[in-house]
């Protein structure tokens, strides 16, 4: 019985640690510098115009 749960603690401790470093690793990266933009993303104009016929 004690064997499991320092094992089940132990297997914690690691999977929380690699989530840490997993997310330090995303914020060194940037994935979270500018959340706002990707909101208004959608309202950029992407489209080229049409082009004239000659």
């Amino acid at each position: 019985m004690m064997n499991s749960i320092l094992l089940l603690i132990f297997l914690s401790f690691c999977i929380g640690t690699a989530v840490w470093l997993f997310f330090l690793h995303a914020v060194k990266k940037g994935e979270f510098d500018d959340i706002e933009a990707a909101k208004y993303r959608m309202l950029d104009d992407d489209d080229e115009p049409p082009q004239p016929k000659e």
